[in-house]
C-alpha cells in the first residue's frame, strides 16, 4: 500500500470509490465530486503497487487551529487490511499541531455507525459529548 498525498484527479476513478462504498450524496454529480476532492485543504490516497485507489481521506482545515476530517473511505473489497487507520494515522500526524482535530460519521444506532464508532474509538476519538462539546448542523440539502 502506498499512501500520497494528490492534488489532481480522475472523476471517474473518485466515482468509483465513492460509488463502492455507496455515498450517493457525493455520485451524482462526478465533475462536483472532482471539485469539491480537489478544493479539500489536503487528501491522502492508497494505492495498491499497481497504482489502484483503494482509499481516500480529505481534510477542511485552516492549516493552524481546526482540521475537520471531511471524507475517510476505503473500497470495502479492502476493508480491514489497515488502509483507513494509515489514511487517519497519517492525517493525525500531519495536523497533531491543531487545537481541534473532527469529524462527524453515523449515528451510533445506525449500522454504520456500530462499526465507525468502534473504529474510531480505538484511534483514540471521543464524542463530542466526552469532550465537553457539541455539534450542530442545518438540515441536509437533498
Amino acid at each position: 500500500m502506498i499512501i500520497r498525498q494528490e492534488t489532481s484527479f480522475d472523476a471517474g476513478e473518485l466515482l468509483a470509490l465513492y460509488d463502492s462504498v455507496e455515498w450517493v450524496g457525493y455520485t451524482s454529480d462526478p465533475e462536483r465530486l472532482r471539485r469539491g476532492v480537489a478544493n479539500s485543504h489536503l487528501v491522502l490516497t492508497a494505492r495498491d503497487e499497481s497504482g489502484h485507489l483503494m482509499g481516500l481521506t480529505r481534510t477542511i482545515s485552516d492549516g493552524e487551529h481546526v482540521c475537520y476530517v471531511q471524507d475517510l473511505l476505503v473500497d470495502p473489497a479492502h476493508h480491514r487490511k489497515g488502509i483507513g487507520r494509515a489514511l487517519l494515522e497519517a492525517l493525525k500526524e500531519r495536523y497533531r499541531h491543531c487545537r481541534f482535530f473532527l469529524l462527524s460519521t453515523d449515528h451510533s444506532a445506525s449500522p454504520e455507525g456500530k462499526v465507525s464508532h468502534a473504529f474510531y474509538r480505538d484511534l483514540g476519538f471521543l464524542s463530542y459529548e466526552e469532550k465537553e462539546m457539541a455539534g450542530f448542523g442545518l438540515p441536509r440539502n437533498r
